[in-house]
């Protein structure tokens, strides 16, 4: 088997407008389509980010009433999403900027770069690694 690369990482939102401000207005991610899904009662946002074959898709579902996120002790399953960025400190202002509050700029030992958190409107771990 040769797997080529991710295609797209799904997540589950509790708000689709606060996710779209998020991801779309303050991430900058391009929308590639967006759907409400009337026999699901759901919303599904595709987004896009990178170009050619270094895209990635994020697809949003947002359902009514999902249950809130487990953090800690954390459980099973997505832990975070992480972007790469050339210049931390750029991104981080950048953040801040718009009213994202990053975690301290910390040094990963094992792969020698410079890394920190921020979270989305519901609460997902979101990394910047350099």
């Amino acid at each position: 088997m040769k797997l080529n690369a991710i295609h797209h990482i799904a997540i589950i939102v509790s708000d689709i407008a606060a996710a779209r401000e998020f991801y779309v207005d303050k991430l900058g991610f391009e929308v590639i389509r967006e759907n409400y899904r009337e026999q699901r009662a759901d919303w599904k946002l595709d987004l896009r980010i990178g170009e050619g074959t270094e895209a990635i898709e994020l697809e949003i579902f947002a359902e009514p009433n999902p249950p809130k996120r487990v953090n800690r002790p954390e459980a099973c399953g997505l832990r975070h999403l992480a972007f790469r960025v050339e210049d931390i400190e750029t991104t981080v202002a950048e953040l801040e900027a718009c009213g994202i509050a990053c975690e301290p700029i910390r040094y990963d030992e094992y792969t020698h770069k410079r890394m920190t958190f921020f979270f989305d409107p519901d609460g997902l771990p979101l990394e910047l690694h350099e």
